[in-house]
């Protein structure tokens, strides 16, 4: 019994590990970490060649030192979006700690005879360098960047983008309600993978993408392109009309709507509301979008939606309605005025 399983014990939640096969002393054949196959995806124990729309990458690492990589992860997205994952173990050359172990099931022995960082990242620089990357967060980055160093490498010249800031993108409802992790968007968009196996997590963070994709219309080329920012932020605050039908009420939004949130809240001020961005005692409506408020329940409502309700519970006059009801409701007191 190996020292791990004596030490922790085996968990089903933790992907199993084949023990490292011996290899011949020339030519050594890097060890490739394996995980049961699954219908929904390719993995293959090659590293993948071709064309792809985008890779993601992921990494486990051995320890609290970032450059302690002992697993990449790829998830080779194909033209038609089928998706390509490898993994392969890493000997970092360093200690592990247990906490990292406990995480991802990876020990000492199971990298003894894997290949040391410099010559993986000569396998896999290729294909890298010939396409965009997609980490999920900045770590996996930062900590190749940090492995090239600790090997005396030069960083590479390899082209970076970041899931989360594309989840955050296509859900923003989430943030402050599990927020943009791969753990709550697994919930959230019924994803089926693995945490922390990093052919596992690259495979996931790639279905983020494709998600994000379908659920926004917009391809990944123009979701990587960072959004543009004015060079003064509009305010989302307005003093409402003092002659509109609507005058004295406080309106407040969130979620996804149509219409951009300052046309709404032109609307909304030209029909006499004053335009807030906080929930308050003082709030009279709060304006969400028709999707969230027909999808979304539970934990995945906004903050603004769940303090709404809870001061309605408690009998504060407080309406919810959904962007169309918003709209009829603006229209009505423009020819009411």
């Amino acid at each position: 019994m190996a020292l791990f399983d004596w030490l922790f014990g085996r968990s089903p939640e933790v992907p199993q590990r084949n023990q490292s096969l011996p290899t011949a002393p020339e030519n050594r054949t890097p060890q490739i970490a394996r995980t049961p196959s699954r219908p929904s995806f390719a993995r293959t124990h090659q590293v993948p060649d071709g064309i792809f729309r985008f890779i993601a990458l992921d990494v486990e690492t051995a320890c609290s030192d970032a450059a302690s990589i002992c697993q990449i992860g790829l998830a080779c997205v194909q033209s038609d979006n089928q998706i390509q994952t490898f993994s392969m173990l890493v000997n970092p050359g360093t200690r592990f700690d247990p906490f990292n172990i406990q995480l991802h099931g990876i020990g000492p022995d199971h990298v003894a005879d894997a290949p040391r960082f410099p010559v993986a990242l000569s396998m896999l620089l290729p294909l890298l360098k010939a396409h965009h990357l997609v980490q999920h967060s900045n770590f996996d980055k930062q900590a190749m960047n940090a492995a090239c160093g600790s090997c005396g490498l030069p960083t590479p010249d390899l082209r970076w983008s970041d899931s989360v800031i594309i989840a955050r993108r296509a859900w923003p409802e989430l943030k402050g309600n599990g927020g943009h992790g791969l753990a709550n968007l697994k919930r959230t968009l019924n994803l089926h993978f693995h945490h922390h196996d990093a052919g596992e997590d690259a495979r996931a963070a790639a279905m983020v993408v494709l998600h994000a994709e379908a659920h926004m219309s917009i391809p990944f080329e123009q979701l990587i392109i960072p959004a543009n920012k004015p060079r003064f932020a509009a305010k989302q605050t307005r003093t409402g009309n003092a002659n509109g039908a609507l005058a004295g009420c406080i309106v407040v939004f969130t979620g996804n709507l149509g219409m951009s949130r300052e046309a709404a809240a032109d609307l909304a001020a030209s029909a006499g509301m004053n335009v807030r961005t906080s929930v308050t005692n003082q709030t009279t409506h709060l304006v969400v979008g028709d999707q969230d408020l027909s999808v979304l329940a539970g934990h995945t409502k906004s903050s603004k939606h769940r303090k709404a309700e809870d001061m309605s519970h408690v009998g504060h006059q407080i309406r919810i309605v959904g962007e169309s009801e918003f709209s009829r409701l603006v229209s009505t007191a423009h020819a009411k005025s």
